[in-house]
């Protein structure tokens, strides 16, 4: 099992081939680097490729043990840091002994502007958690994909978090002071009741009648954004 990070120019090509292969390297790109771990394909996506784009990808795929023997695991640093060197000419017998599809792991974006959180707050009626804000605003987060323990998540910026609100209208107003952060990628919803300081994050069902039964995931925003970049955020259902 190997691992990549990728733009979003990459990304596009790889769902082009059907999820199935790696587009040709580009003139002055004579190595390919599929990496060994899912913290190095992290590291690269949110240091190199969000910076550069304004979106990464942290991506998943199976070659054949047979295949890979032919090539040596270069260690291009700490002892996490393992790689394989891929010339660019045997790209495509490289791609020929996939297994599977490639899969989206995880996605990470850029920062959020100041305007975006003064437009949702204006949309909402209340300003989202402070620690979101922070958050959304530094130089990465998670958008959305597997945590490492197995977790699907997926996050809104805060237009999406507005479009939410309204789409889900007039049941939200049920819940008055309701800001939703994202989903589990189903009918449940990640929110928090902005009137509450700090507001702690909960998950919604569509059909629940009100705050009475929101299920607690987290005290406030900041714990779930710990637990999140940890890894090891999960559902309390």
């Amino acid at each position: 099992m190997l691992w990549r990070p990728a733009g979003q120019a990459e990304l596009d090509l790889v769902a082009a081939s059907g999820w199935r292969a790696w587009p040709p390297r580009l003139p002055g790109q004579p190595i390919f680097y599929p990496v060994l771990n899912r913290w190095y394909a992290t590291k690269i996506t949110r240091e190199w490729n969000v910076p550069r784009e304004g979106a990464g990808y942290v991506t998943r795929f199976g070659v054949r043990r047979g295949y890979l023997g032919r090539y040596t695991v270069q260690q291009a640093g700490g002892r996490d840091v393992l790689e394989y060197w891929i010339r660019a000419e045997d790209l495509e017998e490289f791609n020929a002994h996939i297994t599977g599809a490639i899969t989206e792991e995880a996605r990470y974006l850029g920062p959020v502007s100041d305007l975006e959180f003064t437009r949702a707050a204006h949309a909402l009626g209340q300003s989202l958690p402070a620690a979101w804000r922070d958050y959304l605003t530094g130089s990465s987060w998670f958008s959305r994909g597997w945590l490492p323990n197995g977790c699907y998540l997926s996050l809104f910026t805060p237009d999406e978090s507005a479009d939410a609100a309204g789409a889900w209208s007039p049941a939200a107003a049920k819940f008055p002071g309701l800001v939703i952060l994202g989903s589990d990628g189903s009918r449940d919803m990640l929110a928090v009741d902005a009137r509450r300081d700090p507001a702690p994050v909960v998950l919604i069902d569509i059909s629940s009648a009100g705050w009475q039964d929101a299920v607690p995931q987290a005290d406030n925003a900041a714990q779930f954004i710990e637990q999140l970049e940890a890894g090891t955020f999960e559902f309390t259902w």
